[in-house]
């Protein structure tokens, strides 16, 4: 596979790429919507991290081809003396360049934003089934710190 990987900022043209995305995985796969028409949920939701300065949906890109998204976000703290954290969500490799070394590349992108907007703490959950993602994450560095906990809220 050629390696000429770049990021960049999402845009809207990018939504149905992304959702696409989240259902080739296995979890997402009975929680995403599966409609043939996008949701307008998702347009929704994009259009508010697209106007947040703190929330950057990285779009990886081979080429011209979309490989692979992950979603940032820069949280200023006041815990660890005012620290600024960043969190990494929704990490998705298409899945026929999975165990290409594109995830590697993106995490190494992501640390770099990161440090760049003045982070000194990242973090990311992700779900106890996924035994393969966990020990990926582990060759960086991160550990299994905390215990995280979730409180879904019902949709109005």
């Amino acid at each position: 596979m050629n390696k000429n990987l770049s990021h960049r900022r999402a845009t809207i043209n990018d939504v149905d790429t992304i959702v696409n995305l989240l259902l080739e995985d296995e979890l997402g796969k009975t929680r995403e919507s599966t409609n043939t028409v996008l949701d307008q949920r998702y347009i929704t939701a994009f259009h508010k991290i697209d106007i947040d300065q703190n929330q950057y949906l990285m779009i990886v890109e081979n080429g011209e081809e979309i490989v692979g998204t992950c979603h940032l976000t820069i949280m200023p703290s006041l815990t660890f003396s005012g620290k600024t954290r960043m969190q990494i969500e929704a990490v998705r490799i298409l899945e026929k360049y999975r165990g290409h070394k594109i995830g590697e590349w993106m995490m190494q992108a992501s640390i770099s934003y990161g440090k760049a907007k003045g982070a000194s703490i990242v973090q990311l959950t992700t779900n106890k089934k996924r035994i393969k993602a966990r020990k990926f994450y582990e060759c960086f560095g991160f550990e299994a710190s905390h215990e995280g906990m979730k409180l879904y809220l019902s949709e109005e």
